[in-house]
């Protein structure tokens, strides 16, 4: 069992905190854990850019003119590419499909990597409990200076109940919040420190193991 210090919210430590080896002990691989974010990357991107092809283009029904002795060169429709207002070629298509499968087992096991480097640096922080008087932004902000990595970017990882945290972080500079149950790669990259208090370790175990 990997073992991590257990802090109060006032910054004094309390003794430690056992975290399953399956999570947080495990042989980290880089290319699987980039592999996995570009993958989340890709399949969050949104298609915005649609274009029409010559079938698609309205209009060009009638033969703009005759086949010979014009003195023209010959065309059948105005919706061809190369005529202004035409269809587009090659152009982006809702058609074309971005998304990358990544296997379940592949993406819990980076994330479980990332976990482990997380501990092996000394930025995974678990605290006691992290319910506040209130859920203002001051209260967090409180919370945060008296924990290591007061001046760094920190992902708070919360159970259904630490609703007042979810708030107070709303507004809270480099502080962000995630459920235990969303966990995903992309998110603990982001930020430097990743705090979580008992219940939510233990909401981990109960989804991750």
């Amino acid at each position: 069992m990997a073992k991590v210090n257990l802090y109060k919210k006032d910054g004094s430590q309390s003794g430690s905190v056992d975290l399953p080896d399956a999570l947080f002990a495990v042989e980290i691989k880089p290319a699987l854990v980039h592999e996995v974010i570009v993958a989340q990357d890709t399949n969050s991107r949104v298609r915005l850019a649609q274009t029409k092809d010559k079938s698609e283009v309205r209009g060009g029904g009638k033969k703009p003119w005759r086949q010979k002795g014009t003195g023209r060169a010959r065309h059948g429709s105005r919706r061809s590419p190369i005529w202004v207002g035409g269809g587009i070629t090659f152009g982006p298509t809702a058609g074309r499909v971005f998304a990358k499968k990544i296997n379940k087992k592949a993406r819990k096991l980076a994330m479980a990597m990332v976990l482990t480097d997380k501990l092996a640096e000394n930025w995974f922080i678990a605290v006691e409990d992290l319910e506040l008087p209130e859920a203002k932004t001051k209260f967090l902000s409180e919370v945060r200076a008296k924990l290591p990595g007061k001046d760094s970017s920190a992902l708070i990882i919360t159970t259904a109940d630490e609703t007042t945290v979810v708030k107070a972080a709303s507004n809270l500079e480099k502080t962000d919040t995630i459920g235990a149950g969303s966990l995903n790669v992309r998110d603990l990259v982001k930020s430097q420190y990743v705090i979580a208090s008992q219940a939510a370790i233990e909401k981990m175990k109960e989804i991750y193991l």
